[in-house]
């Protein structure tokens, strides 16, 4: 296999708040996510030394190159949708402080690799307040979810989830990011092991409105017979990563086929 290059794709460096249960970690964090072009050879992760955040006030955080799991919280994951890896470090330590957050990689090649963008706290705070005045009224609201069973004879082709409107609750726009597993609960959802996801964040090339104010999706792909799946669908501000300034993950849903 060829060396191959290492050239970012985007850089999403942004809010997060985490509203899953029985974590253990406060809901308020912030992570770094580094999206990669296609090497045309090694991994990415064999051309890597080093990731480094930097950010106000003298900020740094060491992204990790080891697999991301829901336990480490820090490394990469195979994006099957783009063949190409993607770091992330997840940060139980609040929201960020506004400004400018740089990556710098080092390459074991010798080369250095760079992007930065600006975080504004501002869409934060305000689809924040909209979310908590109507989380409940949203984790109720999807279906099929809530740990039920299909009915007999449903088609697992196009199966369709839905929820309540954003939009409509709040007023607030907001972009939807949905993953699914095949998992009977959040402990078994595996992130390297997606059995499919909507990345919004290229569709956005062909539809410039992709995910935006979404309450009705249809999964991509055929679900199996007598299983379990669960899915998590994120809120965001946009759907550019170098645009995002707040992901707000909303509860697992569970449901049986």
């Amino acid at each position: 296999m060829s060396q191959g290059n290492v050239e970012i794709y985007d850089l999403m460096a942004c809010n997060v708040y985490m509203d899953f249960e029985n974590t253990g970690l406060p809901k308020e964090q912030h992570k770094f996510l580094i999206a990669f072009h296609p090497t045309n050879g090694a991994p990415v992760h064999e051309l890597i030394d080093s990731i480094t955040a930097r950010g106000p006030d003298g900020y740094v955080v060491e992204v990790a190159n080891q697999p991301f799991t829901i336990t480490n919280l820090n490394g990469h994951i195979f994006d099957r949708t783009t063949n190409a890896h993607w770091y992330m470090v997840n940060l139980a330590t609040g929201f960020m402080t506004p400004g400018e957050y740089t990556i710098e990689v080092k390459c074991k090649d010798g080369s250095v690799k760079s992007i930065s963008r600006l975080q504004n706290n501002e869409p934060s705070d305000r689809l924040m307040a909209a979310y908590h005045k109507h989380r409940d009224t949203l984790k109720a609201s999807y279906s099929p979810g809530q740990g039920e069973k299909l009915p007999a004879g449903t088609s697992l082709e196009k199966v369709a989830i839905d929820c309540a409107s954003f939009k409509e609750l709040t007023g607030e726009d907001a972009w939807y990011v949905f993953r699914i597993c095949e998992a009977a609960n959040s402990k078994e959802f595996d992130p390297q092991n997606l059995y499919w996801w909507d990345n919004i964040f290229l569709e956005r090339f062909t539809n410039p409105d992709a995910g935006k104010n979404r309450n009705h999706l249809v999964i991509g792909n055929a679900l199996k017979q007598n299983t379990a799946f669960t899915y998590f669908t994120e809120l965001t501000d946009g759907n550019t990563m170098g645009g995002t300034n707040i992901c707000i993950f909303q509860p697992y849903q569970t449901f049986y086929t």
